[in-house]
């Protein structure tokens, strides 16, 4: 007779394995991956923005933030003597929206401050649209522009996956809205 039995047998720990595989078959498909990564996109072009604010400020020079719809990327070019052409010298790097995530609103109601047009920026450097933020701040216009998924931008049924990220242009502070379905809703 053994008094005291340590660890688990191996067909405890299959038992146990099994359970745990049933209930993330039944779990997994639930998951909208998609919606995260919408988020995700968000608030990482969100804070990118917030960055070259400051980094604006910091370097006392423009950064010029160039819209990229065909390759879904923002193109930031640090403009050193503040001409807005690229020059020998000065740095210009894409930053890439995310996977599955493009520029548009889909069939999302409009945003007063950006109305129905993905990018609602008029000023345009090198043929793209743009926004500048200049070394006190400041960006060159309040405007603003839509993210979604690509699954939203075709599908009705999820325009709650859009997204907006607006820009002040006396602070240079991005904020960011999400649809619900009816309305726009801040989300910083």
């Amino acid at each position: 007779m053994r008094l005291g039995r340590r660890g688990v047998t191996l067909i405890e720990l299959l038992v146990v394995f099994m359970i745990l595989g049933m209930i993330v078959a039944f779990a997994a498909p639930k998951i909208d991956v998609t919606k995260y990564q919408v988020e995700s996109a968000m608030q990482g072009t969100g804070m990118q923005l917030l960055a070259l604010e400051r980094q604006s400020i910091a370097k006392q020079h423009d950064i010029i933030v160039m819209f990229d719809t065909a390759k879904q990327a923002l193109r930031v070019h640090e403009d050193r003597n503040n001409n807005a052409t690229v020059e020998a010298g000065e740095r210009v790097r894409s930053i890439p929206l995310g996977d599955k995530i493009v520029f548009g609103k889909g069939s999302a109601a409009a945003l007063a401050q950006i109305g129905a047009g993905p990018i609602s920026f008029t000023k345009t450097v090198q043929g793209y649209k743009a926004l500048v933020f200049h070394r006190d701040g400041s960006a060159s216009e309040p405007a603003g522009f839509y993210l979604i998924s690509k699954r939203g931008k075709n599908f009705s049924s999820y325009a709650k996956d859009a997204r907006a990220i607006t820009l002040d242009r006396a602070t240079g502070r991005a904020s960011w809205s999400r649809y619900n379905g009816t309305t726009w809703v801040r989300a910083f």
